[in-house]
Formats: C-alpha cells, sequence, structure tokens
C-alpha cells in the first residue's frame, strides 16, 4: 500500500490492476474487475479500459448511459452532476466526493475525493485542450494528485488542432478524386463523435460504422447534435468518407468500397513509425488525452503537494516533476523500486 502520509489516512490507496483502492473509504477509482458491495466504484468514463461490471457504481449521467449501452445488466448508480459535492460514509472514514469535467469523452470525469482534510485529485484519462465532444475540462486545487500520463514524454507535442483538421480533410477529398473510399480509423466512443463534428463543414459525405452510430445515438439523447450521417452497410455507395474503429478495419461492407485509404486518428501519429504500425496510408495527431505540455499544465493548476503518475510513460514525467522539484512517483513496480528510506510504505 502506498499511504501518502501516515500508514491509516484515510486517503491512503492501493493501485492495482490498473486502478486505485482507498480501502477505509471503501471505494475504488477506475477498478477494472468487478467490484462488489459494500465497496463502491468510481467509473471515470465508459472506455472498456476504465469499466468492469461492479455492483454500485458513482459516475456521471452520460458515462452511465455509455456503461448501459455497452455493457447492459443493472447496477446500483450514483449519478453526480458536474461541481455537486456529495457525501458518502459507508467505509470506515465518511468522505466527500466532487465530479470535475475531464475534457476527454462526453461526460468523462475527475474524481475530487476530500476526508479527514485532506483532499486527492484523481484525473482519469484528461484533456486540456476545448473538444467538441466533451465538455471542457475543469481541474481545481488538491493535496494529492492521481494522474494518467499517456503522453508522458517531451515529443509527444501536438500540433494546433486546425492544422490536423485541415490534414485529415485534404486526405479524403484527395482520395476521393482519385475514384478511392476514405476511410477513418478511430475508437467508437469518443474519438468517431469528434470526427463527425469535425467534419461537419467539410460538406463530405459521412457513413458510420454500426458500433459507432449506436454510440452516437447516446451522444444525440444527451443533447448533441452531429451533421448529416449514413449508416455503413451493405447498400453504402460509393463517395462516402468511412469512420470506422480500428477493430473493424477490414469489415466485409468495406470490400466493395475499393480501392481503399485508410488513415488512423490518434496522439500516437506523432511517432513517424505510427501508420506501419496500425498498416494504414496516413496517421493524424488528434488526441483525447493531455500531451506532454497539458500535462505540466495539470501539475501547475492543481498545485499538489504529491503527484502519482499512472498509465503510459509514468516513471518518465514522474522523473521529470522531480527534475521540477515537484515530490512525485509513478504508480507501478519500476519506480517504486527506486523510492528513499522514508517515503511511504510499500507493501506487495
Amino acid at each position: 500500500m502506498i499511504t501518502c502520509t501516515s500508514p491509516g489516512a484515510a486517503l491512503a490507496f492501493r493501485y492495482r490492476r490498473g486502478g486505485l483502492h482507498l480501502p477505509r473509504l471503501g471505494l475504488w477509482l477506475d477498478a477494472t474487475r468487478s467490484v462488489k458491495r459494500p465497496e463502491r466504484a468510481f467509473v471515470s468514463h465508459a472506455h472498456a479500459d476504465h469499466v468492469a461490471r461492479h455492483e454500485e457504481v458513482i459516475a456521471s449521467l452520460a458515462t452511465a448511459r455509455f456503461l448501459q449501452a455497452r455493457l447492459g445488466g443493472k447496477r446500483t448508480e450514483h449519478l453526480l452532476p458536474f461541481g455537486e459535492t456529495r457525501a458518502f460514509d459507508h467505509g470506515e472514514a465518511p468522505y466527500r466526493l466532487t465530479l470535475l469535467p475531464a475534457g476527454h469523452i462526453l461526460g468523462s470525469a475527475m474524481a475530487r475525493v476530500e476526508a479527514e482534510g485532506e483532499t486527492l485529485l484523481y484525473t482519469g484519462d484528461f484533456q486540456l485542450r476545448p473538444s467538441p465532444a466533451a465538455e471542457r475540462c475543469r481541474p481545481c486545487p488538491a493535496d494529492l494528485l492521481v494522474m494518467e500520463t499517456t503522453f508522458g514524454r517531451p515529443e509527444y507535442c501536438f500540433p494546433p488542432r486546425p492544422e490536423v483538421w485541415d490534414a485529415v480533410v485534404r486526405f479524403c477529398h484527395e482520395t476521393l478524386s482519385g475514384g478511392g473510399t476514405p476511410v477513418l480509423l478511430g475508437y467508437s466512443l469518443g474519438k468517431s463523435q469528434e470526427l463527425l463534428l469535425g467534419l461537419a463543414e467539410s460538406r463530405l459525405r459521412l457513413a458510420v460504422h454500426p458500433q459507432i452510430q449506436k454510440l452516437t445515438v447516446e451522444y444525440e439523447h444527451l443533447g448533441r447534435s452531429f451533421p448529416p450521417y449514413e449508416l455503413l452497410d451493405a447498400q453504402t455507395p460509393r463517395g462516402c468518407v468511412v469512420l470506422c474503429p480500428p477493430s473493424a478495419a477490414r469489415s466485409p461492407w468495406l470490400h466493395r468500397l475499393k480501392p481503399i485509404r485508410s488513415a488512423v486518428v490518434t496522439g500516437w501519429a506523432i511517432d513517424p513509425r505510427c501508420r506501419y504500425r496500425y498498416g494504414v496510408e496516413a496517421a493524424f495527431p488528434l488526441s483525447d488525452h493531455a500531451d506532454f505540455p497539458d500535462l505540466l499544465r495539470m501539475v501547475e493548476q492543481v498545485a499538489p503537494r504529491q503527484v502519482f503518475t499512472c498509465h503510459g510513460f509514468a516513471a518518465d514525467f514522474a522523473a521529470t516533476l522531480r527534475e521540477r522539484g515537484v515530490e512525485a512517483w509513478a504508480l507501478g513496480e519500476a519506480d517504486q523500486l527506486t523510492l528513499p528510506l522514508g517515503w511511504p510504505e510499500v507493501r506487495a
């Protein structure tokens, strides 16, 4: 266990299986294994690597809708509007929890937890840049910051979004003018809706894979409007720009639209080898995660006493923070093994 302050502190936590466990509170943050009562699970957003079939969850309304669409089933839900603080007392120590928008996808939330006079801000996946497909990220001060650091190296500095959108539209027009079908690969929840909105003024004819259409309908139920689009099926005509999740890039419906030119839309496109890894003709660096400069800005805005990093280049970013005089450690074995004497206790 990483105790952060003292072994019996209310905000002492354990990091395992990608999730954060605060045992004295009976609270999990983004647990990837099912959490049983009487403990509860905060779900920051509904991407597959942040969810499980929990019995009782704390989430935003949008996240709850996406969970139902993706997982189905029944669960007890505590749905918190952004900025509203709710008190909980089902564990050893009572706590107060506030959801703040994370800017990652619609409904994605950071959790600010207050207990025994201390505060912890858990970011989940976040981005500070505004996105048409998500609420604007709103960090707040906290004593402890647990943050995702997917792009935690200096080389991951994203170009201005208008430049990326111009390149995407140019790719589509060039493919169509050559008699081909442009296929844009992006995750069905979040990235695909951002693509739809970003292409709204391009006057391109858009067709979406059924997985994307299902979740876009949920966005529409939550009050978001999109440009006209059609469903990708056996009747889809040539001349469309197709939006497709990477997992469905070899959909049989695409064969009849050949020749195809595919492009992946991801922050990893900063790496020049990205398009070869994905087996596509182009890669565009449009991400719903914070880049390296925005990771640093997040730390500045929260101004925590201690920072704990997770996911991606966690150890690299923690080392960068220490070089800048910030007490920071990665939540992973490699960094824990280097903890100095006197650092909070670490147990297997």
